[in-house]
C-alpha cells in the first residue's frame, strides 16, 4: 500500500454520508462532524456559529444539543479523529520503515498529506478554528504535536534501545516547527498554497 493510499483510507472515513429524512441512532451525531469540517474548510471561516450550522445542516439549534452538550464537545470529536488518524498512519510508517531518516521523513510527509487531503481538520490542527473556544481544546492539539514530535525523536534514534540523541532532538523539533508552519500557511492563504510543495526536497534537508 502506498504513502497516497494510507491518506486516501482515511479521507474516506470523512467523505460525506447520504442524508436522510430519518437519520439512524448516531447518523445525525456524524452529519453534524461533517457539516462543521466542511465549513472550517470555506476561506474566512475560522469561527463557526452553531447558528449557522444548524441552518447548513436544516436543523433548529436545539436539535445540535440533543448530539453534543456544548460546541466545544463537537470540536473535542474533530480532535479524536485528527489523532486517532494521524497515530494510525504514524503506526503504518513505524511498522513498515526501520527507524531513521526515512522514517522520520515519511511521517511528516504522510500527516502534510493527510492535511491537503482534510482542509477543515488542517484549521483544527493549526488552532485557526480554536481561537475563541475553550483553552483546553487548544491543550489538547499541543499535546498532539508534541506526541509527534516524541514519535519523530525516536525515529531518528541512532540504535535500537538507544536514547535519543540530542542532534535526534533538535531534528525532529526542526520537522515539527517545518509541519506547523506549512499547515499554518496553508490555513492561511485560503488553502491555496499546497502544503506539499517541494516536500521532498525540503524534507531532504532537514533529514
Amino acid at each position: 500500500m502506498t504513502d497516497e493510499q494510507d491518506v486516501n483510507d482515511v479521507q474516506d472515513d470523512v467523505s460525506a454520508a447520504p442524508t436522510r429524512k430519518r437519520p439512524r441512532p448516531g447518523e445525525r451525531r456524524l452529519q453534524i462532524l461533517q457539516t462543521l469540517a466542511g465549513m472550517l474548510e470555506q476561506p474566512g471561516a475560522e469561527r463557526v456559529t452553531t447558528a449557522a450550522l444548524a441552518a447548513r445542516i436544516g436543523v433548529s439549534e436545539a436539535a445540535l444539543y440533543r448530539h453534543f452538550a456544548s460546541k466545544a464537545q463537537m470540536f473535542e470529536a474533530l480532535i479524536d479523529f485528527v489523532e486517532q488518524s494521524i497515530m494510525g498512519l504514524i503506526r503504518q510508517v513505524t511498522e513498515r520503515e526501520s527507524q531513521g531518516p526515512v522514517q522520520a521523513s515519511r511521517i511528516v510527509a504522510l500527516l502534510v498529506q493527510f492535511a491537503e487531503k482534510n482542509p477543515g481538520m488542517t484549521r483544527v490542527m493549526t488552532g485557526d478554528a480554536l481561537v475563541h473556544e475553550h483553552a483546553r481544546l487548544q491543550e489538547r492539539v499541543n499535546l498532539l504535536f508534541d506526541k509527534i514530535e516524541a514519535q519523530l525523536r525516536q525515529s531518528l534514534r541512532s540504535s535500537e534501545g538507544a536514547t535519543p540523541t540530542v542532534d535526534a532532538q533538535v531534528t525532529a523539533s526542526l520537522l515539527v516547527a517545518f509541519l506547523m508552519g506549512r499547515l499554518q500557511r496553508y490555513a492561511r492563504s485560503g488553502f491555496k498554497r499546497s502544503p506539499s510543495e517541494h516536500l521532498a526536497a525540503c524534507l531532504a534537508r532537514l533529514v
